[in-house]
């Protein structure tokens, strides 16, 4: 539960603070009455401005003559709002240090404690000017929230998760939105993110079978009449026309990779509704025309040994983007050399995905090899997004393990975190987390060599199947102790930075839709066993060379 780190962060001020072991003593003889030091909880922090102290300090004012005692009452603390903290007063060193303790603070909020003029020494000499000192709060450690199980909590968070899926799906097409204000724009790669929840919600009783099947049935539906070029689906959609909507001004088109994120969810969902009957029928076959309708060779560019990821009805091949590795594609070519339609052979794999710069990498980082991928691993959603339905337990090709690569890749993340060499408050073994979500007045896609001090919930909570221990230690921290902050009607909201405090109002689908999956392939493996079913899958993951226990 990262005690270690509760026990510290009360203890936590600026960089710049230093221990004194002893009050300062009033200057003998001195006929003025001046302040001589602050501390907060021992600590000074050398100026007029503490930061991320904690919500119920011992602040020590230590002056150069006694204090009089009954004009200590004007010595004020206050939210920075205006509201007024009440604190008691003790005295200290013959008098010369006012020891206050407030009231219970609030964390992450500034506080003004202002000590005027009407403050005086026992001779009846003045403070010479009214000083103000800023007080910055950080963590509150205190349990927000009633203690349950283990396997209660993870239960808990895919329901909470689940409804962003459910509740906030489009009401016509049923597609997932891409974000919580995104009103009828529609995301197909976090649609089919959304697709691998409602299987998950069915399995956990969150909603029935046929419920599920009837939302799928409308997703399917909608998909088989919305815009699409060469079989390969848009970014974003219109959740109530069917038309794109473009990304960008030359993103108007075909996007691959997101397209593979659908397709994914949509062969999950069909290995999962394998009954007889008409409906669960039917929508296998509207699965069936939907996947073998996209021309992933088409993608080729003709005939190079490499597939491009965007595609424009008005800008052709401009984007000009390959997709090569290592980063969170893998899935698009796994995909496209399993299509009974439109395949690739593995020299497109071999000579496309394998040849980037940062493919390979060999190197070890806080004491664990990184297989494959950029320096220090990259954003962690590289070991999650083409995992949702691809499972890496024993799989091996000529280039890697990649449980081997996905674990030590979360290990790298977690331990970077954890090291915190950039000096990030509240870092720790219970807040850590790099990868791509909002920021503040943006989006950014983090990871160890683009670190600006936001963690993002979703980079632990769906690493669960590879690091269960610290992906549980951080979800009680963000549940029970930052709950207050993060823990909304969604879930957990996108990210937050603890420093400058800044918490995310939003939910993101490519976010969120990880966390239910891989917490359910972390407890049953269900969406691994599913997708991994799939003759095709089978098939195609062979071709490339793969070995896997499903095959």
């Amino acid at each position: 539960m990262g005690i270690r780190f509760f026990l510290a962060i009360g203890l936590i001020t600026a960089v710049s603070c230093k221990k004194t072991d002893n009050d300062p003593a009033p200057s003998p003889g001195s006929g003025t009455f001046s302040f001589v030091a602050s501390s907060i909880n021992g600590n000074n922090s050398g100026s007029f401005t503490y930061q991320n102290i904690s919500t119920n300090p011992e602040i020590r004012l230590s002056f150069s003559a006694p204090v009089d005692r009954n004009t200590a009452t004007a010595i004020t603390l206050a939210e920075n709002s205006g509201g007024a903290v009440a604190t008691a007063a003790s005295f200290a060193n013959s008098d010369s240090t006012v020891i206050l303790k407030p009231a219970a603070m609030k964390a992450f909020l500034t506080y003004l404690l202002t000590l005027p003029v009407s403050l005086k020494s026992k001779s009846g000499t003045a403070i010479k000017s009214t000083l103000t000192f800023t007080l910055k709060t950080g963590i509150d450690s205190s349990r927000k929230f009633p203690l349950i199980t283990d396997d209660a909590l993870l239960t808990l968070v895919q329901q909470q998760t689940f409804k962003y899926f459910w509740d906030f799906g489009h009401p016509v097409s049923g597609l997932s939105r891409e974000r919580n204000n995104s009103n009828d724009v529609v995301t197909s790669g976090g649609s089919g993110f959304g697709i691998m929840a409602i299987v998950t919600g069915i399995h956990r009783g969150f909603i029935t079978r046929a419920e599920g099947l009837a939302r799928i049935q409308k997703m399917a539906g909608f998909l088989k009449t919305a815009q699409k070029f060469h079989g390969a689906f848009p970014h974003w959609l219109n959740g109530a026309t069917g038309n794109v909507v473009p990304f960008s001004q030359k993103d108007n088109g075909a996007d691959l990779v997101e397209t593979s994120y659908l397709m994914q969810g949509l062969l999950t969902a069909r290995q999962y509704f394998n009954g007889a009957d008409p409906a669960e029928t039917t929508l296998r076959n509207d699965i069936n025309t939907l996947y073998n309708g996209v021309e992933w060779s088409w993608f080729r560019k003709g005939a190079e040994n490499v597939l491009y990821w965007h595609w424009s009805p008005d800008y052709n091949w401009e984007m000009n983007l390959p997709i090569r590795g290592w980063n969170e594609c893998l899935i698009t070519y796994a995909l496209a050399a399993s299509s009974p339609t439109y395949g690739i052979p593995p020299s497109v794999y071999t000579s496309g995905w394998a040849v980037s710069p940062s493919f390979v990498n060999g190197n070890t980082y806080y004491g664990y090899k990184l297989p494959l991928g950029p320096v220090l691993g990259g954003p962690l959603f590289f070991a999650h997004y083409s995992f949702l339905g691809i499972n890496p337990n024993g799989l091996t090709d000529s280039y890697g393990n990649y449980f081997e690569q996905n674990k030590n890749h979360t290990l790298i993340n977690y331990n970077y975190s954890r090291a915190n060499l950039k000096g990030h408050y509240g870092y720790s073994d219970s807040v850590w987390g790099l990868t791509a979500s909002d920021i503040p007045n943006g989006y950014t896609a983090s990871s160890p060599t683009n670190d600006i001090g936001v963690i993002a919930p979703t980079a632990a909570l769906s690493s669960f199947p590879y690091t269960p221990t610290e992906s549980m230690q951080a979800l009680k921290f963000y549940y029970y102790v930052l709950g207050d902050k993060i823990w909304k009607e969604y879930g957990f909201v996108d990210a937050f930075a603890l420093k400058d405090p800044w918490f995310a109002s939003s939910f993101l689908a490519i976010d969120q839709g990880p966390i239910i999956i891989m917490i359910e392939n972390h407890r049953s493996k269900l969406l691994w066993n599913l997708f991994m079913s799939c003759p095709e899958v089978k098939t195609g993951m062979k071709v490339l060379g793969f070995q896997s226990p499903y095959f």
